[in-house]
């Protein structure tokens, strides 16, 4: 069983309360047994039914037990999986919003939706099944074996060498299952982004003429999938067969070691029955642990999976402790932005990998009151690391960061998200109405707050031309929108939000220079009155910028006005003068 598995709320409940009832289930299981070895021998030496009243009604009120304890424990672990499912859910999701869309890039989109909804329902099959199933697998053998050595020590000794061979086998196969099971969880991780990318992908593949050739592609990963997966059905029949044989053959070796003793006259018929009737149930928490050995692996591995990505998000968080001279973080800090607010980072730094270079190097900045700042270099020169740090996304390898005087461990908390708008290169659209997806931020802005963000956003005539208005369903499975027209969205969401922080990464890349300038118009009147970050590889937004910093290899390498940038004929110049931004060379 995992370790993580009785980490979830009421776990310590759960357990007392299974293993009772197991034990008094492993109780009953005795008296099924003593109550029908009784009848039989009975009737056997010629009594008459009539006089077995007191046996059957011992085996009929045991059976009852054993079925009530049965049920209750499975209410319990299901009960106890549901509350996991939601807790591990939560956790999951909220790292999946805490560190936003990089941690989402990282792990892939479709692995992340096949973990939130298959990977939760088997994680929960995977608890409910398991503890239940360990915890009747150490206590009802050992009854059985304990109560089984009191009435024949040989039969008991059969049984108690038996038992570890038969573990043994069965650890050997669970590795071999594990090992495939690994390969069919990786073929379906990789199904799941393939399937995802190929979708969003369609269109793009058929204008170039690529959308039949993309079919080998799915073949040959859905193939891959298929063959991890009738492997681990493979190994999975075989080893169920194996356990049954093998208990199967136990019990044999009982029976007939009792029949030749029972012939021989060293046993009577009363014990020698009810040794075997409880010879099968000696094997049957074991058995049941091998025929739910293949659902709760593949729960147990999605577990881990899920927690994979969790622990990721919380190392990415992870700050070494600042000096004794710091102040708490959320306790101290003034969350709120304001024309008087600061914000510095002094030497932060951040590396994806422990041992991997560093996206960000010593970078020192300060931000303050309302302005409007750019960030631009090369690709790779650390923009959007540098965004994802001041959104909290990212918390830095190493550094300080100060708000408003009170030193912080990293922005990632609530009362700093409350102050940001952040718009990406591609907005996310959900399966909502247009009017739903612009109040994102906002969820309770009136209907007449909406229009006229969508018209402050230039989204009018867009809304004029849908059937259903600013009613109509837009995102996955609702009516597309062009890359611009999702952009004026994201901006819709930032006019009606009012929030006093914008931060923008490569807001306009994926859009043709002519569907820029026009956003560009509407999104100046969007800037005024904010603290404005925008990192951009297009240069031409510099001259509407009072602060520009520029990044080589993940170092900030010059910083100032337009202006002055460009008196210094340093790397701004250059990258000016690549793009033919209006530079006189002459």
């Amino acid at each position: 069983m995992d370790k993580h598995t009785l980490g979830f709320k009421g776990s310590k409940i759960v357990v007392v309360a299974i293993v009772l009832l197991t034990f008094i289930h492993s109780v009953s299981i005795l008296y099924i047994a003593i109550g029908l070895a009784e009848t039989i021998s009975s009737l056997f030496a010629g009594q008459a039914l009539q006089e077995q009243v007191d046996s059957i009604a011992k085996f009929l009120l045991a059976f009852f037990i054993r079925q009530l304890t049965a049920l209750l424990m499975q209410k319990i672990a299901y009960r106890y999986a549901e509350t996991a499912g939601r807790e591990l859910r939560k956790q999951l999701v909220s790292k999946l919003f805490q560190f936003g869309p990089r941690l989402v890039q990282s792990e892939g989109t479709g692995n992340v939706v096949t973990l939130v909804l298959d990977g939760i329902a088997q994680f929960r099959t995977y608890v409910e099944l398991i503890i239940p199933r360990m915890i009747g697998t150490a206590i009802t053998p050992i009854i059985v074996l304990g109560y089984v050595c009191w009435l024949d020590p040989v039969a008991a000794i059969i049984l108690a060498v038996t038992m570890p061979i038969l573990i043994i086998f069965m650890i050997l196969l669970g590795l071999a299952t594990k090992t495939h099971m690994g390969r069919q969880w990786k073929s379906y991780r990789l199904l799941s982004n393939h399937f995802v990318d190929s979708l969003r992908g369609l269109e793009t593949l058929k204008v170039l003429g690529q959308s039949k050739a993309h079919s080998d592609t799915i073949e040959r990963v859905s193939d891959s999938y298929r063959s991890a997966t009738i492997k681990t059905l493979r190994m999975a029949f075989l080893s169920s067969f194996a356990l049954d044989f093998f208990t199967t053959l136990s019990v044999a070796m009982v029976a007939v070691n009792l029949g030749l003793r029972l012939i021989e006259g060293d046993m009577v018929l009363y014990p020698s029955l009810l040794i075997l009737i409880l010879a099968p149930e000696y094997f049957l928490p074991i058995r049941m642990v091998g025929a739910d050995y293949h659902a709760t692996l593949k729960g147990k591995e999605a577990g881990k999976a899920i927690r994979a990505v969790i622990e990721k998000g919380e190392a990415e968080a992870v700050k070494p402790a600042s000096s004794s001279t710091s102040v708490q973080a959320a306790e101290q800090a003034e969350w709120t932005w304001t024309k008087d607010s600061s914000l510095t980072l002094k030497d932060v730094s951040l590396k994806h990998e422990a041992e991997g270079p560093a996206s960000l190097n010593n970078v020192d900045l300060t931000v303050q009151g309302m302005m409007k700042i750019g960030i631009i270099g090369t690709s790779g020169a650390g923009k959007s690391t540098l965004i994802d740090i001041l959104g909290g996304f990212l918390a830095p390898s190493s550094g300080d960061v100060t708000l408003n005087g009170a030193a912080i461990e990293s922005l990632a908390e609530e009362g700093w998200r409350q102050q940001l708008t952040y718009i990406p290169q591609q907005p996310y659209l959900f399966n909502s109405s247009l009017a739903d997806n612009v109040r994102f931020y906002t969820p309770d802005a009136s209907e007449k707050e909406v229009q006229q963000a969508i018209a402050a956003a230039g989204l009018e005539q867009v809304v004029a031309r849908l059937p259903q208005g600013m009613d109509e369903v837009i995102g996955n499975g609702g009516r597309s929108l062009s890359g611009g027209q999702e952009q004026r969205v994201a901006l819709a969401r930032a006019f009606l939000s009012q929030r006093p922080i914008m931060l923008l990464d490569e807001p306009t890349a994926h859009l043709d220079i002519e569907t820029e300038y026009e956003l560009k118009e509407t999104m100046l009147p969007l800037f005024e009155n904010k603290l404005v970050l925008m990192a951009t590889h297009r240069l031409h937004w510099m001259t509407e910028m009072d602060w520009v910093i520029v990044l080589e290899y993940g170092r900030i390498a010059e910083t100032g006005t337009h202006e002055e940038l460009l008196g210094r004929k340093g790397l701004y110049y250059e990258m000016m003068r690549m793009q033919m931004e209006g530079v006189d060379e002459g």
